[in-house]
């Protein structure tokens, strides 16, 4: 399993010494310790860097560049190839896909997440050159984009950590990073966030996979759709159409598309909705106006059966507005 210390992709960290006031925020931002404070910053373990930028971000004064690698090999170059998606379950995908975008009037596409198990062949999708937040990999995928990340194609530690592909860090398990993110009032409130979350075993996935769903290139774990809050509602009434269940979502704030989007959706069965989190609305284009859901691909013929149903008349009415007295 490639993993930050094991992999030919590698980074470069630049500090500016001219610009650079010694404050010492990139070291104690820096999620993996790659730096340490000798007569100012050095990057003294830069074999260890992530790409995710935290330091970059946190300098006040602009000081530090981080340069990826000019060309990444390929990770497990000879891993077995998997069969391609069986054509019944494409043409299924494909159905799902233009109705939710159909009769919602989605603008982006609904995205196949798939996480392929440690040891598992892996899909025939292309890995990015640099590495990137998995919800950067999300937002690209509604986009039309299609990506299978290893761990080392993943910029944030939280998120690679929680979906199982390395460790956790040390600043993130402990809730230091948190705090200095002024993200929670204490670390004990940060621990107790951390605690909360579910997290997969690590190392037990080697890659995540997003795609179109109208694209998909391997079976499909979660659905998830990026839309309008009135969009999400009546996906949400979809899924209760044929039993007037109401739901009990779990959102945050924090670790919204690897937790929140995908990993709940997973592990309990049932759908979850997500507002964003601060990592997705600072380093992807996801519009203020938007949030998300996770569908786990188990309920999606419920789902997209009761959007048919709903399609018929409660949702054109609504749209236009019936019940609205004339002015």
């Amino acid at each position: 399993m490639a993993s930050s210390d094991d992999t030919n992709v590698g980074y470069k960290v630049h500090i500016d010494r001219a610009l650079c006031t010694s404050c010492g925020l990139c070291e104690a931002f820096c999620p993996v310790n790659v730096f340490e404070m000798n007569d100012g910053p050095q990057a003294v373990r830069p074999e260890d860097c992530w790409g995710c930028e935290t330091c970059a971000g946190q300098c006040p004064v602009h000081a530090i560049r981080i340069e990826a690698s000019p060309a990444a090999k390929a990770a497990f170059e000879e891993r077995e190839v998997a069969a391609p998606l069986d054509p019944e379950i494409k043409a299924r995908y494909r159905e799902w896909a233009q109705v939710l975008t159909d009769v919602l009037g989605l603008r982006w596409h609904p995205v196949a997440i798939s996480l392929v198990k440690a040891g598992d062949p892996l899909p025939d999708v292309p890995m990015p050159e640099e590495r990137l937040r998995f919800c950067q990999s999300l937002m690209a995928a509604r986009r039309g984009r299609s990506l299978m990340m290893p761990a080392n194609r993943h910029a944030c530690p939280d998120g690679t950590s929680i979906l199982g592909l390395t460790p956790m860090p040390e600043k993130l398990a402990s809730g230091e990073l948190y705090i200095l993110f002024h993200k929670l009032d204490s670390v004990e409130a940060a621990k107790r966030m951390v605690h909360e979350r579910p997290c997969l075993p690590p190392r037990t996935v080697d890659a995540t996979v997003v795609t179109p769903l109208s694209d998909a290139a391997c079976e499909a774990e979660v659905v998830a759709i990026v839309a309008q809050p009135e969009q999400i509602m009546w996906l949400s009434m979809a899924t209760s159409y044929y039993t007037g269940h109401r739901h009990d979502f779990h959102a945050s704030g924090y670790n919204a598309q690897c937790v929140e989007t995908t990993l709940l959706p997973m592990t309990t069965g049932e759908i979850n909705i997500s507002f964003g989190c601060y990592g997705c609305r600072a380093s992807s284009d996801v519009g203020d106006d938007c949030m998300m859901m996770g569908i786990p691909v188990s309920l999606m013929p419920q789902v997209v059966k009761g959007l048919k149903e709903l399609g018929k008349k409660a949702i054109p009415q609504s749209r236009d507005k019936i019940y609205l007295p004339p002015f």
